[in-house]
């Protein structure tokens, strides 16, 4: 693949100097590995997107209807959460296949078991098939699928944030986060069309299953992808020279829990809005809204657009004003934010989509360097790992209960439930941040 061929635009990071003079004529380009990033990321969250609609649209009907809409509802927001929860145990299992059989092979069994957990999910018989085993299995597929994430580590932000020059590194911060934003598009895109192409009966029928069976195939296109990124002689090099290689998780913890906690903690504000404007609204919007459906996930994708565009300028802003004083600056503006939840969330349509839209842009500003702005702290040899740590528990932490929590809390106490929820990620967000300064200064 030669850069020329893409079909999107992406950044161009020829001017980063320890990367280009990393490549020969054989090797990957710069522009190659930003488009295999960002395939990569595409696909994982493609993946999680998919069944975090499904967990409102089908889920709720096909597996739970011995329950109200909104137990049913919760309870799959509570499989949703599993595969946070696995997430971290798949760090570990990856690091380890990676320290004997190496990245490649590690690569290529996370991706094989996250696009198998996943089109199995289009195989699952519903609840009046085979009763509770039905729930079961989606479950084991579930914590599959997290498991396969925490192992698909592939230590690019770690990379980058080493290798290019200082002034430069929230603009390539950025490049993997533009993952977020297209693996969603594509997700509400196709659940859109199905849901407005087929009758409720048929969509609940056969429908919904296509999009899994879709995340197969954009897994092996992303599995060949990132395989030719990571095997690949020059990126191996690089890693090499970096000392970026996998250490035990029990040794980063011992020796590097400190960091890994405040890199989990730095991002939650962040976190805690990903699935507040993406899961959230659909179930919220579903149960106590007349709105459509439909509008409601064109309204999401045009806002995942937005995100995108915003993400890109938080590379841009975050060299100027500094990685961390912009993930400051906007947990601010999303605790201003999440104070005028419950009046947009309840002023109808026209509230529910300035929601939507506004969240989504603060997500795109935010989310764009929440990844590993605080991973300097980490030693040289523990950085991979710290790194894939600080990930998974801010994921777990931030994001894996948020739809959970906010509707449930919601639904009983109403929405000043979701300002809660966020202002919380607002404040751990800022303190973490505080600290990481404090033991800079302590340290110079």
């Amino acid at each position: 693949m030669s850069s020329g061929s893409v079909a999107f635009p992406v950044p161009r990071i020829e001017d980063a100097n320890s990367l280009s003079r990393a490549h020969t004529d054989e090797d990957l380009t710069p522009n190659e590995i930003a488009v295999g990033v960002i395939i990569g990321r595409s696909s994982e969250y493609f993946d999680f997107f998919v069944f975090g609609i499904a967990c409102v649209l089908v889920f709720p009907f096909t597996l739970f209807p011995f329950m109200s809409r909104l137990d049913a509802t919760l309870m799959a927001f509570a499989v949703f959460a599993l595969a946070f929860v696995a997430r971290p145990v798949g760090t570990a299992i990856g690091m380890a296949v990676q320290r004997r059989w190496g990245r490649g092979t590690k690569l290529t069994l996370a991706m094989l078991a996250l696009g198998v957990c996943t089109v199995g999910m289009a195989f699952l018989p519903n609840y009046e098939s085979i009763g509770s085993t039905a729930i079961v299995v989606l479950i084991v597929l579930r914590i599959g699928q997290g498991l396969a994430l925490g192992g698909s580590w592939d230590g690019l932000p770690s990379l980058l944030a080493m290798a290019v020059p200082k002034e430069r590194r929230g603009w390539y911060a950025m490049i993997g986060q533009l993952g977020a934003p297209l693996g969603f598009i594509t997700a509400a895109a196709l659940f859109a069309y199905l849901y407005s192409s087929l009758p409720v009966s048929e969509f609940l029928d056969w429908g919904w299953r296509y999009p899994f069976f879709v995340a197969f195939a954009i897994n092996v296109v992303a599995l060949f992808a990132r395989l030719r990124l990571v095997v690949g002689q020059s990126y191996a090099e690089l890693l090499q020279a970096r000392e970026l290689e996998p250490a035990s998780v029990t040794e980063v913890m011992s020796g590097q829990g400190r960091n890994v906690l405040l890199g989990a903690f730095a991002a939650l504000a962040s976190l805690a809005l990903f699935h507040l404007v993406t899961v959230f609204p659909l179930s919220w919007i579903s149960m106590y809204s007349e709105q459509s459906m439909v509008d409601v996930l064109n309204v999401q994708i045009f806002g995942g657009v937005l995100a995108a565009v915003a993400i890109v300028i938080s590379g841009w802003l975050a060299d100027r004003v500094g990685r961390r004083n912009l993930l400051g600056s906007m947990a601010v503006l999303i605790g201003l934010f999440s104070l005028a939840a419950p009046w947009l969330l309840g002023g109808g349509p026209m509230g529910n989509n300035l929601f939507i839209l506004m969240g989504f842009i603060l997500l795109g500003l935010s989310y764009g360097q929440s990844s590993g702005t605080v991973t300097n702290n980490f030693s040289t040899e523990f950085r991979y790992t710290g790194a894939a740590l600080s990930t998974d528990l801010a994921w777990l932490f931030g994001a894996a209960f948020a739809p959970l929590v906010a509707l449930g809390l919601s639904a009983k106490f109403g929405l000043m439930a979701v300002s809660l929820y966020l202002l919380s990620g607002v404040v751990c967000t800022l303190i973490a941040l505080r600290i990481n300064r404090l033991l800079e200064q302590r340290e110079a």
